[in-house]
């Protein structure tokens, strides 16, 4: 494995609400397939327990690039409520996900803080694509900033 094949992303996001109802709608997996675009045909694929806790598997479909429906299994290994979780991919299309969803009051909100890593599969090859999914992980943050944008109406 070329461990400096790990790449991050980064973002913040705050938004007018309390630090507990960012809680409930972040830390629900239910809730994903509504920031998430439509064109990766995200879906559920497995029943959710009703409350987030560590070792909790969920289970996805989605279609990264429109051609091929992959298989996604997370586990969320950590919570902190109602200011951390971590999500990991257990199988999926990555050699490696790590995924910290950070929370904390600020004044008139909350501020989302998401720091992933992530290794790509068959490396080195997957340098060949990694500027490709680096622009798709854009990609799907900005949508998911959008979507809260509108529906928390962030302007702080």
């Amino acid at each position: 494995m070329f461990f400096h094949d790990m790449r991050r992303l980064e973002r913040i996001q705050r938004l007018t609400m309390s630090l507990g109802d960012a809680w409930t709608f972040f830390s629900d997996p239910a809730n994903l397939p509504v920031i998430t675009p439509p064109e990766l045909g995200f879906t559920m694929a497995g029943p959710l327990p009703p409350r987030m806790h560590p070792g909790m598997i969920a289970s996805y479909t989605v279609t990264p690039f429109g051609l091929i429906r992959l298989g996604w299994i997370t586990e969320i290994t950590h919570v902190e409520e109602p200011h951390f979780f971590v999500d990991e991919q257990r199988f999926g299309p990555y050699r490696f996900w790590h995924h910290q969803h950070h929370m904390r009051e600020v004044p008139g909100g909350v501020e989302m803080h998401d720091i992933v890593h992530y290794i790509l599969p068959f490396a080195p090859f997957s340098r060949i694509i990694a500027g490709q999914v680096a622009k798709q992980l854009d990609t799907i943050f900005d949508f998911r900033h959008k979507t809260l944008q509108k529906m928390f109406s962030t302007t702080l």
